[in-house]
């Protein structure tokens, strides 16, 4: 988990800076089955082992939205949070890349790089990260994005 709080005057020294890596996180057939059952995406690929081992990946997948999905919680372990804020509100992607399959049984892990950060005024701070979310022993990341977060300030 992240140990420090940032103060707002620090962000813009950290813009280009790594701020974070999070602990591995497993993504195992029952994550991958209750993730299908939660979005109905059952694509034989994802819950299907036996299907799944006659196509190139050899096996189950994790879906891309469930690797991505884990960015919240990666977050939680890597980015520190902002001195004063309530709440962060997810704002959305400028941009996002899977780029190699997580298969079940895979683990992953979220790196953080502050590539900017906003004073949008009213108490509130856009900031955009960089997430690798890297797969334990492969060289090639799950997927690369850039991360829109508003934080929003007390008062």
């Amino acid at each position: 988990m992240a140990k420090t709080v940032m103060t707002t005057s620090e962000l813009q020294s950290l813009v280009g800076q790594q701020v974070g890596v999070s602990r591995w996180f497993e993504v195992s057939q029952a994550r991958i089955d209750a993730f299908a059952d939660c979005t109905e995406d059952r694509q034989f690929i994802h819950v299907d082992p036996e299907a799944a081992q006659a196509t190139p990946f050899g096996g189950t997948i994790a879906h891309g939205f469930l690797t991505l999905s884990l960015a919240s919680a990666m977050s939680y372990d890597a980015v520190a949070p902002l001195e004063g804020a309530v709440m962060g509100i997810n704002y959305g992607f400028d941009r996002l890349r899977f780029l190699a399959p997580v298969r079940a049984g895979s683990r992953v892990r979220g790196r953080f790089r502050l590539l900017s950060a906003e004073d949008r005024g009213a108490g509130r701070w856009l900031l955009k990260h960089e997430i690798t979310v890297e797969i334990e022993g492969d060289n090639k990341p799950a997927l690369i994005a850039e991360w829109l977060g508003m934080q929003v300030m007390a008062g």
